[in-house]
């Protein structure tokens, strides 16, 4: 190849040495003053789809731009077209902001670019995240020296991978012959207020929705084990075959926690799987005094756990533990020649016959590099701060006329207006959040308990959320109710 073409093709990838370094030097310039001055942003930006896609109009990839020039455009693009959730009046999802040493570890990730498809490839890598899986099994209540597991990209791909486990476990033939090999249709048993990644691994594995079994909650919003003990036994007369209990560590909605030891129980009498989505709340197994919130967990048998949640590392990191440690390989399992292996005794771990991804980013450096600076009791300290920020914005709601309607100890807080006749109507608990997300000082998100009763939602998402942001968004809602109380609430229905 001609030298001259060579330093092109170089160069279009590569860069130079010293464009680089001009780049990386603004990009840590805008790092540190995003992190540094993030509370002085507006929240939320202006949703016009018009707007966004008229920004992107000067891009042209037949005329490639300077790489300063497309940093500097992708820069804008971000800073004003995104919702800024490690905002510390940021109340909304679970989306936090990233630890510093999370944000370091992606860093290096992207740089060397390690594959953990086979072991041979990335040693240091795998055998880290095996370490994080061990370290985190036993948190949980597990052998350490036969948990098992793996890093996936989020919660729904661990939930995913339950099913999948389960139905391995409970139907020897699923693995090589497929569903149309089963006797009898499989089901499973989920809370209504469980993850809807359920509905979607069983959509995705060929199950389909019927055969997921959304069971009644009690008014604790909990699963109700009568009702599931129930359905159980009328599921086994009409011939079908239950397989899987996947209980709750944490709602999405409201931070409630299914009664595991029971539903343990129950998948124990059964012989069924239990599985555990601790999603968000499985964070409180560091917390020694916490520990309790969780009590059953430890029979699961497997759990899911999202550090990129209360653990505040970059998005994405999902963690699928396990106490049967070959579950994993005798699911996912596969041969191909054109893998590099290992020519030796020693036993390890080829992730591409381990997980359902193949070629594998290093999720878990950013966990291994954070916990090792923070350690466990670090990150004790972090999760105590953010749940008594969570019982404080409980009692400056409650003060000011809100009424919470859930009782959680995890942080997130489900609320309606006592104050105002219509203040438990959809239409009002809308038009109160979009006054206080349009305004930009915080942002809330509305959501249905139980499917039926509307409620403004708030949830300490950020370690960087003081009391002072707490009574700044209280102090937003007042504000919104204060107009709608004196202009007349738009919108209203009083039917619903």
């Amino acid at each position: 190849m001609d030298q001259l073409i060579e330093d092109r093709v170089t160069m279009a990838l590569s860069l130079d040495n010293t464009t680089r370094a001009e780049l990386w030097g603004r990009v840590v310039d805008v790092i540190e003053n995003y992190t540094t001055d993030i509370s002085k942003l507006r929240i939320g930006p202006d949703l016009d789809p018009a707007k966004v896609r008229a920004d992107l109009v000067p891009v042209n990839f037949d005329r490639p731009m300077e790489p300063a020039k497309a940093l500097e455009f992708t820069l804008d693009i971000l800073m004003r077209h995104q919702t800024h959730v490690v905002h510390p009046r940021y109340f909304g999802l679970y989306d936090p902001a990233p630890s510093a040493m999370g944000v370091i570890a992606e860093t290096l990730v992207a740089a060397f670019n390690p594959q953990l498809s086979v072991w041979i490839q990335s040693p240091g890598a795998v055998e880290i995240e095996q370490l994080l899986v061990r370290l985190f099994g036993e948190k949980f209540g597990y052998d350490k020296s036969k948990v098992d597991g793996t890093f996936t990209s989020g919660g729904a791909e661990a939930n995913h991978t339950a099913l999948l486990t389960a139905l391995t476990h409970a139907f020897p033939n699923f693995v090589s012959k497929g569903l149309r090999a089963l006797s009898s249709q499989p089901v499973l048993y989920v809370s209504s207020e469980g993850h809807h990644s359920v509905l979607k691994a069983a959509q995705s594995c060929g199950l389909g929705t019927e055969a997921v079994r959304e069971i009644e909650i009690d008014r604790d919003l909990r699963m109700d084990v009568k009702v599931l003990s129930a359905r159980i036994a009328n599921d086994k007369a009409e011939g079908l075959q239950p397989f899987l209990i996947v209980g709750t560590a944490g709602t999405t909605n409201a931070g409630v926690v299914d009664p595991l030891g029971e539903l343990g129980d129950i998948a124990a009498r059964e012989a069924l799987w239990f599985h555990v989505d601790s999603a968000w709340g499985g964070a409180v197994v560091l917390v020694s005094e916490l520990r309790h919130l969780l009590s059953g967990i430890e029979h699961a048998d497997s759990i899911t756990f999202d550090p990129h949640k209360l653990l505040s590392v970059p998005r994405s990191a999902g963690l699928y533990l396990t106490r049967h440690p070959n579950i994993l390989a005798k699911t996912f399992d596969v041969a191909a020649a054109y893998m590099p292996g290992m020519n030796s005794s020693e036993q390890v771990v080829d992730q591409f016959r381990h997980s359902l991804q193949w070629s594998r980013r290093f999720i878990g450096l950013k966990l291994f590099m954070t916990l090792a600076v923070a350690g466990w009791d670090g990150y004790a300290e972090v999760i105590r701060q953010q749940l008594s920020v969570g019982e404080y914005l409980r009692s400056e709601l409650e003060r000011s006329g809100w009424k919470v309607l859930n009782d959680s100890a995890l942080g997130v807080l489900c609320f309606v207006d006592r104050t105002h006749d219509d203040g438990a109507l959809s239409t009002y608990l809308e038009a109160i959040r979009e006054d206080v997300v349009s305004s930009g000082e915080a942002w809330i998100s509305i959501t249905r308990l139980g499917k039926s009763t509307p409620a403004l939602r708030a949830c300490i998402v950020n370690y960087l959320t003081r009391p002072d942001d707490v009574s700044a968004l209280v102090a937003s809602l007042n504000k919104a109710r204060d107009n709608h109380m004196l202009h007349g609430h738009r919108g209203m229905n009083t039917k619903e």
